[in-house]
């Protein structure tokens, strides 16, 4: 487990979560104020919520168990409870096991992923201030906006298909390749990597060799 000592909830980032679990922690547990109890009256604590749900989305797509991140609203008068929290979330992770590896996720593939999470959160951050942002402050609220249909189309259209091509680039950094290699390399069927090689011919990331009979970075 992951821990980071920031003075607000509301300072907490994408970078944050995801360079942890590049990095190999096996869990990331933030501590935040009751949420309508923002001591800045900045209510960062519904931001730090927020980017919760939406990293949880994230790992959901990269094959972790969103259960490895937790988020624990409390006072700075209330150590019983953090001490409550903390252990109970240290247990949970110990029985999920390492990060892939209680999965059934290959390691180097799933490094592959978080290094292009990580480079892509700049671009995310953009995303959710643009079109993922919920204006309410009410915890249920926050849970029906990230499961709604909405939300999953959005997170697909933008996001998804962004990893999809990141992971690609990152592959092809290391040399020419073939669909499959491209596919077994990033996790996808062959038809959803033609469909996304496709997409990064147009816009001239990749070009198909004649000569070896693979693509390889334009």
């Amino acid at each position: 487990m992951r821990l980071i000592r920031v003075m607000c909830s509301g300072r907490i980032d994408l970078t944050h979560v995801f360079r942890a679990f590049a990095k190999g922690a096996d869990g990331v547990f933030i501590g935040a104020c009751h949420l309508g109890e923002c001591n800045y009256i900045t209510h960062g604590n519904y931001h730090a919520l927020a980017l919760v749900h939406l990293s949880k989305k994230i790992m959901e797509h990269l094959g972790l168990r969103p259960e490895r991140l937790r988020i624990q609203f409390m006072s700075g008068a209330e150590a019983g409870l953090f001490v409550e929290a903390a252990n109970d979330f240290v247990r949970q992770v110990k029985e999920l096991g390492p990060l892939g590896q209680g999965e059934g996720l290959d390691a180097q593939a799933l490094q592959l992923k978080l290094e292009t999470v990580t480079g892509l959160i700049p671009y995310i951050r953009l995303v959710e201030r643009e079109r993922l942002r919920l204006p309410a402050m009410a915890e249920e609220e926050y849970q029906k906006f990230f499961a709604s249909a909405e939300l999953q189309r959005l997170f697909n259209e933008t996001i998804v298909e962004k990893l999809a091509l990141g992971q690609i680039v990152s592959l092809l950094r290391q040399g020419p390749l073939t669909t499959g290699e491209i596919a077994q390399g990033v996790g996808l069927t062959p038809s959803e990597v033609s469909k996304h090689l496709t997409t990064s011919s147009k816009h001239r990331l990749v070009r198909y060799d004649e000569n070896q009979k693979r693509y390889a970075l334009a």
